[in-house]
C-alpha cells in the first residue's frame, strides 16, 4: 500500500505579504558518491578569472549522476526547512546532487541569502538553483526539455502535474524562469525501502533533472533526518546581526529565550489539539517517549504555565535577561512582574526578518518553545547540533 507524499494533515498558510518576512512556520490554516567518479562526471567547480565586486565566480561542470530540484512551497518557514532537511536526505539516498532551491516568501529568497552553502556540501554535493539555471540548465536541462514531477494515485488515471497552478508554486518557478513541457507521474513514497526504485525506474542518464512540484520528502520532519540540521548554519550576515544584538543587549551575560505562539489562529488550532499522536511538529517531544499525547498545555500553555517555566530555567541558569519572540503577545509586563525578585529584564526585538529571531533563540543559554511549532522545532534542531539545552511548555 502506498501512502501519498503529498498528502498533509494540515491547510499551508497564506505567504507573507511584502514588508516583514512571516517565519513562524507552523502552517495550519546511501552512500557518498564514488570520489573515483571520472573527471567529467564530477560535480567539480573552479574560480573564474572575470570577478564581480572582488568576489570570483564559480564555474560548474556537468555531473552524470543527475539532479534534484524541488519547491520548498508548504507554507511558511519553519515547515520549508522541515522539507529541506527531508529533501537533503532524499538526493543523497539517490546519489544525486541536490539543487539548493530558493526559500519562498513573497519572493524567491536565494538558499545563500539565509544560509551557508560549504557546510551542506560536506554532506552532499550542491549546487545553487540561480548557479544551475545560469551555467548548467541552459545547455542540459534547455527550455523544450524540462518536466515537471508529481506524485499522483494510480486510480486516479492522471498523467499532468500542476506544477505552477496557484501561490507559491507559479511564483516560485517564474522566480527561476522555468517552464515545464512535460511531466512525471510516479507513485512511489521517499521512503528507504523504495529508495532503489528510485534509481531503477528512473536513471540519470534517462532523467538527469527531477524537478519535484514539492518536496520529496516526508513531514514532519522523520526522526532520523533531524541530525541533518547540522549542515544547516546561517550566513555571516544573518549571524553579525544576530550577535550585534545579543552584544548589544546581553553584553556578556546570560539570556533565556522563549517562543511563545498566541495569535488568534493559533489559538484555533490549538482546540483540536488535545489528545492527538501527533499534530503538526509536537513529534520532536514525543520521539522519545512512546505512547504520549499532545495536551492543549502543550500547545497553547496558560500565563501561569510560561512565568512558571520561565522563572524556574532562570533561576537555574543564573540568567539576567529573557528574550521572547512571538507571533502576537511578548507578555513583556507579565514576565518582568514575575521575575522582579530575580532582577531580570524582559526583550522583545520583533525583528524585520524573523530568521533573526530564531539565530537569537539558537544562541541562548537555555531555550522554551512550543511542541507543536515547528519554528520552535527550527530552533530545537539548532541547539541539538551544538548541545545546547531545551524545554517546552506543558512538557518540561
Amino acid at each position: 500500500m502506498y501512502i501519498n507524499p503529498y498528502v498533509y494533515l494540515f491547510i499551508p498558510l497564506a505567504c507573507a505579504l511584502p514588508g516583514k518576512i512571516d517565519a513562524e512556520g507552523d502552517d495550519l490554516v546511501s552512500e557518498e558518491l564514488s570520489t573515483s567518479t571520472p573527471a567529467a562526471d564530477r560535480h567539480t567547480s573552479e574560480p573564474s578569472s572575470s570577478s564581480s565586486n572582488l568576489a570570483t565566480e564559480t564555474k560548474y561542470e556537468w555531473n552524470s549522476n543527475g539532479y534534484v530540484i524541488f519547491c520548498p512551497c508548504m507554507g511558511r518557514f519553519g515547515n520549508q526547512a522541515d522539507h529541506y532537511l527531508g529533501a537533503i536526505a532524499f538526493a543523497k539516498a539517490i546519489g544525486r546532487i541536490l539543487v539548493l532551491p530558493p526559500w519562498r516568501t513573497y519572493r524567491n529568497v536565494g538558499f545563500n541569502e539565509w544560509f551557508k552553502v560549504e557546510p551542506l556540501q560536506e554532506y552532499l554535493p550542491v549546487i545553487l538553483a540561480e548557479d544551475f539555471m545560469k551555467q548548467l540548465a541552459p545547455k542540459y536541462w534547455p527550455p523544450g526539455k524540462r518536466s515537471g514531477w508529481c506524485w499522483q494515485s494510480q486510480q486516479s488515471g492522471t498523467t499532468t502535474c500542476d506544477m505552477k497552478e496557484g501561490n507559491p508554486f507559479g511564483p516560485f518557478w517564474d522566480g527561476l524562469d522555468v517552464d515545464f513541457d512535460d511531466y512525471v507521474v510516479y507513485h512511489i513514497s521517499y521512503d528507504d525501502y523504495e529508495i532503489d526504485q528510485w534509481k531503477t525506474r528512473y536513471p540519470p542518464d534517462k532523467y538527469p533533472v527531477m524537478a519535484f512540484k514539492g518536496a520529496p520528502a516526508r513531514f514532519p520532519i522523520l526522526e532520523k533526518h533531524r541530525h541533518l540540521h547540522k549542515y544547516l548554519q546561517w550566513s555571516d550576515t544573518i549571524m553579525e546581526e544576530a550577535y550585534e544584538y545579543i552584544n548589544r543587549t546581553f553584553p556578556g551575560q546570560k539570556y533565556v529565550g522563549i517562543h511563545l505562539r498566541n495569535e488568534v489562529d493559533w489559538e484555533r488550532a490549538c482546540e483540536h489539539a488535545e489528545g492527538e499522536k501527533t499534530y503538526m511538529a509536537s513529534t520532536q517531544c514525543f520521539a522519545a517517549h512512546a505512547g504520549k499525547t499532545v495536551t492543549k498545555k502543550m500547545c497553547l500553555p496558560s500565563k501561569e504555565e510560561v512565568l512558571r517555566l520561565t522563572k524556574n530555567v532562570v533561576i537555574s541558569t543564573r540568567a539576567k535577561h529573557v528574550y521572547v519572540a512571538t507571533d502576537k503577545n511578548p507578555m513583556i509586563a507579565e514576565l518582568e512582574e514575575h521575575l522582579k525578585s530575580q532582577k531580570v529584564k524582559v526583550h522583545h526585538l520583533d525583528p524585520w526578518l524573523p530568521q533573526l529571531d530564531l539565530a537569537i533563540l539558537g544562541q541562548a543559554d537555555h531555550f522554551i518553545g512550543n511542541c507543536i511549532s515547528s519554528f520552535s522545532a527550527f530552533v530545537k534542531r539548532e541547539r541539538d547540533a551544538k548541545n545546547k539545552p531545551t524545554s517546552f511548555w506543558g512538557f518540561s
